[in-house]
């Protein structure tokens, strides 16, 4: 099976174009294991290129745990430009189906070359419910979690996918491998959820650390930045529009007065190969 590996900063994805590639009867197990960084290509998900009845074209997304997301930011900048490049799509803006919904990327371009990708990602859905949180009816802003031997308080909302956001003073001394996986499977969320610590550096700026659902700490998060603006504008920290500073770079991220988020950043090519899917 042929692949593209690319990555929007540093969260890096196997891509595999769906109407020339023979897929897989086991896709979900076939993920995990090229997604395996010691034994397979290295990634955290799979991307799959399919045809579409409700839009330009259609993408699945599988973490590198092997289950399905609804969406993926920095994945569907780098699936945008990988659609481009290969003739499936024939202008700079084009709709994408995904579980979450139909999103609508446009290639940015120097020139005539294409420099990012600038995605409507959408509006973000508030209620708890929507998350989906336990809880009385409502929005979850700033309310108090326990995970494991220390209280949070967390920002939920559905950005295409379920997010958990905490504010602190200093990102770098967060523990994010132990309450990552505490508050990404804390029985509030039934659904698991992503969990993004922000450090506010000004009205337009925050230093963000990542832990993804399915995938645990990665470089970025695209879903997670619009998410993490959404929750700064409620918690009144920033303005609507601010650049994400991310372990793998950064991103600019604005909620507009449409009630959308916007996300514009990079996605680059790292090399393509051919990869063996048979068990034996």
């Amino acid at each position: 099976m042929k692949f593209e590996k690319m990555h929007g900063l540093g969260n890096d994805f196997i891509l595999v174009d769906g109407f020339k590639e023979k897929l897989p009867v086991d896709l979900h197990n076939i993920a995990t294991a090229l997604c395996d960084r010691h034994f397979g290509i290295g990634a955290d998900g799979l991307m799959v290129v399919l045809p579409s009845e409700k839009a330009d074209i259609r993408m699945r997304i599988i973490n590198s745990d092997g289950s399905e997301a609804e969406m993926c930011g920095n994945g569907i900048r780098c699936f945008a430009k990988f659609v481009h490049d290969a003739g499936y799509v024939h202008t700079d803006e084009f709709s994408v189906e995904t579980m979450a919904g139909i999103m609508t990327p446009r290639l940015v371009r120097d020139k005539a070359i294409i420099t990012g990708v600038r995605v409507d990602m959408g509006e973000p859905a508030l209620e708890r419910s929507a998350v989906p949180m336990l809880g009385p009816a409502g929005q979850a802003v700033n309310e108090p979690l326990e995970a494991g031997d220390t209280l949070f308080y967390v920002t939920a909302l559905l950005m295409g996918v379920p997010h958990c956001v905490i504010f602190v003073d200093d990102v770098s001394k967060v523990e994010l491998e132990k309450y990552g996986p505490l508050l990404e499977k804390h029985p509030l969320f039934p659904r698991k959820t992503n969990v993004h610590f922000l450090e506010v550096i000004n009205d337009s700026e925050i230093k963000m650390r990542v832990w993804e659902r399915g995938a645990g700490i990665t470089l970025a998060c695209g879903t997670g930045a619009c998410a993490s603006l959404v929750a700064a504008v409620l918690n009144k920290k920033t303005g609507r529009k601010a650049k994400i500073h991310l372990p793998g770079g950064m991103l600019e991220i604005e909620w507009a007065v449409n009630n959308h988020v916007y996300m514009t950043g990079p996605a680059e090519k790292v090399f393509c190969g051919e990869v063996n899917t048979n068990k034996e």
